[in-house]
């Protein structure tokens, strides 16, 4: 679903999916933060070093024992678009993005998913959560035997300094607070590498397969997945 406002994609522009850890990823979490904050997510001038956070480029992404590691790509483009974290039979889909100096976007997109949930034929809830506003949406989907049924998803979001990182929460995380709080402390704990080039707002900011760099920013801004709940081809690599 088009969630950002940037244009319908094309079914040749789907996007693969890596698992690139894991098994595990037993990354405790990272250095402690020097900001007065209580809790993330962070910029990286308020933490005084990586620690063993995962590098991936825009997100140094914590660990936890026995968390699994997918990167989703643009087809087209071949930029790692978003990461995506797989723990207890719940996942959390991360991105993040360029944002205005002076004002965050969540309210914006909030408002922007809503509706193209209801325009799917779902619904959803604006909520407060432990991260401020979040939506509890209900995801249309056609089941095995040819109806339609309902997957719960948890849209969260956190406005940092020209940036905003936007999370989702599916799985028994979606619904039930006990299930959520391992993949709420990841969200809680990332720290974003914005970087000091100049983006236009909502731009993308592309990751990085662990231990590697982030390709040459395209000249075009790269959309956000049309579907943050679609997986495409995977490949496994056990750490």
């Amino acid at each position: 679903m088009g969630l950002f406002g940037r244009g319908k994609r094309s079914q040749d522009q789907a996007e693969d999916v890596a698992e690139v850890g894991t098994d595990e990823v037993d990354a405790p979490e990272g250095a402690p933060l020097t900001g007065a904050r209580e809790r993330g997510p962070w910029d990286v001038d308020e933490v005084p070093e990586r620690g063993q956070r995962v590098d991936l480029g825009a997100l140094w992404l914590p660990g936890r024992d026995g968390m699994e590691l997918r990167m989703e790509i643009e087809k087209v483009s071949k930029v790692v678009s978003a990461a995506a974290v797989s723990l207890h039979g719940s996942s959390l889909q991360l991105q993040v993005f360029a944002a205005p100096r002076t004002e965050g976007i969540w309210d914006d997109i909030r408002a922007e998913i809503a509706e193209s949930v209801t325009k799917q034929g779902g619904s959803v809830d604006d909520l407060p959560g432990p991260f401020g506003r979040e939506l509890l949406a209900r995801l249309p989907v056609r089941t095995s035997e040819g109806r339609t049924g309902h997957r719960p998803a948890r849209f969260i979001g956190h406005d940092g300094p020209r940036w905003f990182l936007r999370g989702v929460l599916t799985g028994r995380a979606a619904i039930e607070p006990a299930e959520a709080a391992e993949l709420e402390a990841v969200f809680a704990d990332v720290v974003v590498v914005r970087g000091s080039e100049p983006r236009a707002p909502r731009d993308l900011l592309p990751l990085a397969m662990p231990g590697q760099r982030p390709a040459v920013a395209p000249a075009e801004p790269v959309a956000a997945p049309v579907d943050p709940l679609t997986r495409g081809p995977e490949i496994t690599e056990i750490h």
